[in-house]
């Protein structure tokens, strides 16, 4: 089957609201903590959203002791390198979610919301994945 340039379009569309685009500073911790969470809760609860993560600045690793403790709570990050916040990353989203940090102008486009008030990971990853996933799951459960 062939598809036409209309379904593409609509495709694309349906694929950009459904992609969530959580940005932290260096796009290497509390954004692939909450990235990870989410693509887990959104599959266990049969949603077709996607999550993203992204740096303002970003890093050119996900630091070891957050692979470390991500493989702890079940997810594989070894590899991932963080993305850096582009005017192409925020056109995928339909939302963008600022973990703490100032959003530049070419998240301008998007739905944005700012999620404050996270512990640092660097603090303890404990504390601030709970947080990071508490927030998570209430934007999980506004979904369905």
């Amino acid at each position: 089957m062939i598809e036409s340039s209309d379904e593409r379009l609509d495709a694309n569309a349906a694929r950009e609201e459904s992609t969530v685009l959580f940005v932290c500073l260096h796009g290497s911790a509390k954004s692939v903590i909450a990235a990870e969470y989410f693509n887990r809760g959104a599959r266990e609860r049969g949603l077709t959203y996607v999550a993203e993560s992204a740096g303002v600045e970003a890093d050119a690793e996900v630091p070891q002791a957050v692979v470390i403790a991500l493989a702890r709570d079940g997810f594989d990050v070894r590899g991932q390198t963080p993305k850096p916040m582009t005017a192409e990353v925020v056109a995928r989203a339909g939302r963008v979610i600022s973990l703490g940090c100032e959003l530049p102008a070419q998240a301008a486009s998007a739905s944005r919301e700012t999620w404050e008030d996270l512990p640092m990971v660097s603090d303890g990853y404990d504390a601030a994945r709970d947080a990071i996933v508490e927030r998570v799951e209430r934007l999980l459960d506004s979904l369905r």
